[in-house]
């Protein structure tokens, strides 16, 4: 057996074992045989949303993967390039409008927020490759879709549109249906092939911008593919769920040591990692014993924060 493909079939034997088990975990324990209606809550109910957990949660560790291959920095994040915030940007639109209560009008105004920080990001960065202003115009967005989110909250018309608003932007799957998996998955799969385009580029970067460009790797050829993968991934999973940080941050970390850590390598082992963190977390908040259901981002905020101050204490005794 190949050594690269043991973590992929670990993770895949893992998913294949948590996925029956969250189709039966919640607030109410679902026994198929003694509780009444029993398929409708699975088919309707549980499978969609674990489904969607897996399509969030693999879209955002491939983006993740992809993102510190290129960076060459361990602690990028997909919400770095800005076009989470500005996907998060247009759905607030949608609220502050009015717009929210269609079934499709909140994921499409979000989409149409990550297709705009695409846009702004390949109009500012695309041309020049330079890896640098790449990341500043993807921090510029950030902060500008943040400011305008955060007006957009100050000014909300009514005391119901502002609450929808902040509860939205904490990230759940709660009340998710087969609807949300028809939007996020054929965008997520679109997106991971894009991210799948960068491997050779990615690995070639490793030698450095000027070893990378000899070997054939094409700057902005790289940044449209990449722009085009985080964009799908990412900006599909905010447009049906809303934020869900840090996965994209949490996961290259725990497979790459079970790799060559060539980024090409890295994408799926994250992709199959993210799917399950997700799909636990969410089977986790599930099951807490408490009033109302914690907001998965939440969740994995205070999963992720404390594994951000964990890396930075290790990279500073590594440079000490």
């Amino acid at each position: 057996m190949p050594r690269l493909s043991r973590p992929i079939i670990v993770l895949i034997v893992l998913i294949a074992i948590a996925l029956p088990l969250s189709l039966l975990a919640g607030r109410v324990w679902i026994d198929a045989a003694h509780t009444p209606n029993a398929a409708v809550i699975l088919a309707d109910l549980r499978l969609p949303r674990s489904l969607l957990a897996l399509v969030i949660g693999a879209g955002l560790g491939a983006a993740g993967a992809a993102m510190q291959g290129y960076l060459r920095n361990p602690l990028a994040d997909p919400g770095l390039f800005g076009i989470a915030p500005m996907a998060a940007l247009g759905a607030v639109a949608s609220f502050w409008f009015g717009f929210s209560a269609s079934a499709w009008l909140l994921p499409l105004f979000a989409l149409v927020g990550a297709a705009a920080g695409m846009a702004l990001l390949a109009l500012i960065a695309g041309r020049t490759g330079g890896i640098a202003l790449f990341t500043l115009a993807g921090l510029m967005i950030a902060s500008l879709a943040g400011t305008l989110t955060s007006l957009a909250i100050s000014l909300a018309p009514n005391a119901f549109a502002m609450s929808e608003i902040v509860t939205w932007l904490m990230g759940a799957l709660t009340d998710r249906s087969w609807r949300e998996i028809w939007v996020a998955a054929p965008l997520t799969a679109a997106g991971f092939a894009c991210l799948m385009m960068t491997g050779r580029g990615l690995d070639a970067l490793i030698l450095g911008d000027a070893a990378a460009r000899s070997l054939g790797m094409r700057p902005g050829i790289l940044q449209a593919w990449l722009i085009a993968g985080i964009g799908l991934t990412v900006g599909s999973g905010v447009a049906v769920a809303g934020i869900v940080g840090f996965v994209g941050l949490i996961v290259p970390h725990l497979v790459r040591p079970f790799t060559d850590r060539r980024p090409s390598q890295l994408i799926v082992p994250s992709a199959l990692a993210g799917a399950l963190l997700v799909l636990v977390a969410d089977c986790t908040v599930r099951i807490l014993p408490l009033v109302t259901e914690l907001r998965l981002g939440i969740a994995l905020s205070l999963i992720g924060a404390p594994f951000f101050l964990w890396l930075l204490l290790r990279m500073r005794r590594g440079l000490a």
